[in-house]
Order: structure tokens, then sequence, then C-alpha cells
């Protein structure tokens, strides 16, 4: 006959295998990494697949258009046109002006560097991590670190990269920030994720700072890693409590993290690592120009010691 209550694992020994695997785990953490990007790689077809049905659903909706609708979005277009048709008549104006003043300061003038268009075939569905999947891989020449785009402002930057996919850190994780400074009075600070879509904040900011709601913060290029002048939040909130050291500043992601398609990767520009290394050059030549002029402790004592026995 056999027993009713069959007595299993005990607590303690579970307990015990769980921490040990989790050890094991958190050794092996770094070792992981190449097998990671195989199965990244080896999933790369998978996802396509997987995307697929949605891509299939999307091209359906299109198809299924009406023509009015066709035809107002044809009016609406026209008219957008036509607006930026005017402000592109200013900024070749003001792209001018700028030429000739950086050539009456003698500043290397930006040229525009390589861009590329990637579509967003998944999103993360981890609640503690904020990511989207790319189109594009290492067969494009994406790279860690690269910075993402979109229409409205700064998304994110690369962190993972397989033979055809790539993986974007959203600003909005809270593992992320970037080098920013301030339009209106260029104030530096660094903005952080929150973990929520629409939310960044400004930590260590003084209360003295002169920051206001509405201002807005674009990257600073400290860094080197996301270029100068792209915009990346509006700042929402400025609380300055008396019982805290620092203002309490929030600001909002100008990307559409929420409902991102269509991203821009985006490359360094040639001119600007030119001027690095011309700049690291230079400083190396004239310490070392400094340090061949500077008397050695040597030829110090002994003239020292020639004006000692000439007194």
């Amino acid at each position: 006959m056999k027993p009713i209550f069959v007595r299993g694992i005990s607590n303690q020994f579970r307990l015990t295998l769980a921490v040990i695997l989790s050890v094991i785990l958190l050794v092996a953490n770094d070792r992981l990494d190449p097998a990671r990007d195989a199965l990244s790689s080896l999933l790369s077809p998978l996802q396509y697949v997987a995307s697929f049905p949605g891509q299939l659903l999307d091209i359906s909706a299109e198809n299924l258009a009406t023509r009015n609708m066709l035809a107002k979005q044809n009016k609406t277009l026209l008219r957008k046109q036509l607006l930026m048709s005017e402000r592109l008549q200013r900024f070749e104006f003001l792209r001018q002006e700028n030429e000739r003043l950086r050539a009456l300061l003698g500043s290397p003038v930006h040229m525009d560097a390589k861009k590329m268009v990637a579509e967003v075939m998944e999103v993360a569905s981890d609640p503690f991590h904020q990511y989207v999947v790319l189109n594009r891989g290492k067969k494009s020449g994406v790279f860690v670190g690269q910075p993402v785009v979109d229409a409205q402002g700064v998304v994110g930057q690369v962190t993972q990269v397989s033979e055809l996919t790539s993986r974007v850190l959203l600003l909005s994780d809270v593992s992320h920030a970037i080098p920013v400074r301030l339009t209106r009075n260029d104030a530096r600070f660094v903005i952080n994720g929150t973990g929520v879509l629409d939310e960044l904040e400004l930590r260590y900011v003084s209360k003295s700072t002169d920051i206001r709601v509405g201002d807005l913060l674009v990257s600073s290029g400290l860094g080197k890693r996301f270029p100068e002048g792209y915009p990346v939040a509006r700042v929402m909130s400025v609380i300055k409590d008396d019982g805290k050291s620092y203002a309490t500043v929030t600001a909002q992601p100008l990307a559409a993290l929420d409902r991102i398609r269509y991203l821009l990767l985006l490359w360094p520009d040639p001119n600007d690592e030119v001027a690095l290394e011309q700049s690291n050059i230079d400083s190396n030549d004239l310490n070392k120009a400094l340090a061949d002029t500077e008397p050695s402790s040597d030829s110090a004592a002994s003239v020292k010691q020639d004006s000692e026995v000439n007194q």
C-alpha cells in the first residue's frame, strides 16, 4: 500500500541548490557573452519569421486605405513640404553664415556623417529593461555604442550586435545616461533614465542653477558617444525642496519611445576624429617639448655647486 503523503525534496536543499546555481551564473556571466552573441545570431532568422505576420498585416492595412484618405494625406504633405521648403531656405542662409563665422574663427566645419535607416523588429517584454531590436547588424556596419535617433531626438544607443540584428538600449532605461546641455544658458548636466518611457531625471542639480520648466536639453558631445546638438528632452518640473541638498528636476524625452518604428543609426564624423587625433598629437608634442626644455635635477645641482665654488 502506497502512503498517501509522499515527502519530497526538503526546502533547505532547494534553497542551497538555488544559491549554488546563482553563484555559478554570477561567476560565469562574462564568459557567456560569446555564447549569447552566437545564440542571438542563430535566432535572428526566427525573429524575421516572427515579425513577418505583423509586416503582412501592416501591408494589408496600407493597401486597404481609401482614396479619400490618401488624397487628404497628400494635401497635408504638400502643405508640410511648402513649410519645410521655406525653413530650408532660411537654414541655407544660416548655414552659409555659419561657414563664414567658422572661417573667421578657424574652426573646422562639421560635415554630414554617415547615416542609416533601420526598422524596429521587436520591443522588449522585460519590465526591468527597455530596449528594441533593429533589423541591422554587423553586416551593415553597426557597432556597440552607436547612437540612435528618430525624427524628434535621441532614442538611445546600441548595446549588442549580431550578424543581422542589433539591440538598442532606450534612454529611458535606468542604466542609461547621456551628457546634455541647456540651450538657453549652456549649463551642462547628465540626464538619466527612470524606467518610465516618458520621464527622465537630472541628478545632482544645484538649487542655484538657472533651469526652468520648458527648457530644451540637447546632447553636449562630451564622452564622444553622442554627437553634439541633437535634442534629448524638455524640462517638465523643477522642485527645490528646503529639506534636500539638490533640486528635483524631471524631463520628458522628445523621441516617441512608446511608438517608434523607424530609427536612424549615426556614424561618427570623420572630421571630428581627425581633429581629435590632431589635438592629441599637438598636446603630446607640447608635453615633449616642455619635458626637453625643463632642466634636469643633475644639471640644476651642478649649477648650484658651481655658484657655491665661485662664492
